[in-house]
């Protein structure tokens, strides 16, 4: 079955760096786009960035542009999310999801085939 499981979530201080990693099985990984997605306090889910299945077209939310890097090895059945300068506003409980195509970036929960459980990300001082 498909499961995609996030790690690499922390305590991270303003200014620091974290890369979160999503494993993915039970699927041809290469086949679909993914996407990072969070889920801030007392808010609704959020999109963070996606990319093709083949790694090409990588987007961000504008909140992030600049600071976050989005990357997968397919070899590995690996998603990436380098996310750099944090700041407390990105504190939350990070995701990743799949499409339902290769080349179809899913930015709402509605649009998310799967999504795995979460990993935590706390920016503080």
């Amino acid at each position: 079955q498909v499961q995609l499981v996030e790690s690499g979530g922390g305590l991270a201080q303003p200014g620091g760096s974290l890369r979160l990693s999503c494993e993915a099985s039970g699927f041809t990984f290469s086949n679909y786009a993914m996407t990072w997605a969070r889920q801030v306090p007392g808010k609704g889910i959020e999109w963070v960035s996606g990319i093709y299945g083949d790694g090409s077209n990588p987007r961000y939310a504008g909140v992030v542009k600049g600071r976050f890097s989005i990357s997968r090895d397919n070899a590995k059945s690996t998603l990436y999310l380098q996310m750099n300068n944090l700041k407390a506003e990105d504190t939350g409980l990070y995701y990743c999801a799949r499409s339902w195509s290769s080349v179809q970036i899913p930015q709402t929960p509605s649009e998310f085939d799967y999504i795995g459980q979460g990993t935590q990300v706390t920016v503080s001082s």
